[in-house]
């Protein structure tokens, strides 16, 4: 069942689903791809970086903004979306919406460490399929686990 399923099955209207963007930082090492999660800041549960629209800025552009916010990671983003997923944004005890999250690969080139969010987050790199595991969004974790860097495209050399 697709996260619009779900959000009809529980009685929310599917119509007013709120677009996000986010981003699936990776890196290559000696052993293969990872991919860099963080900790929510209210429950704690593994996500990648990503939030609402930025005014002026193009999409990819926004998620490596909040790439930047809530993990510290700059690095070369792809402006081709890897795809989507769903999942109830929780406002407040009583109160969430439903969100569409668009998600752009991020091949990261530096990690800070001061960062505007890092007392508020953890961030540790996982093998892509040790990662699916541990997102609770369905579609995510598809998207992750069948990450690889030929999906980012042909990005430029890291200089340096």
């Amino acid at each position: 069942m697709g996260w619009q399923d779900r959000s009809a099955a529980q009685g929310a209207d599917t119509g007013g689903a709120r677009m996000q963007n986010g981003a699936l930082c990776w890196r290559a090492t000696g052993t293969g791809i990872e991919v860099l999660l963080i900790t929510s800041r209210d429950t704690g549960r593994w996500v990648i970086p990503k939030g609402w629209p930025i005014a002026g800025l193009a999409p990819e552009a926004a998620a490596a903004q909040e790439a930047w916010e809530e993990a510290g990671v700059e690095g070369v983003m792809n402006p081709a979306c890897l795809g989507r997923f769903g999942y109830h944004k929780v406002l407040s005890k009583t109160s969430h919406v439903p969100c569409a999250v668009a998600v752009y690969g991020l091949r990261v080139v530096h990690l800070a460490k001061k960062f505007p969010e890092v007392a508020m987050r953890q961030r540790v790199w996982f093998r892509p399929l040790d990662a699916a595991e541990l997102v609770h969004e369905a579609e995510l974790a598809s998207l992750i686990a069948g990450f690889s860097p030929s999906l980012a495209g042909r990005l430029p050399p890291i200089s340096g």
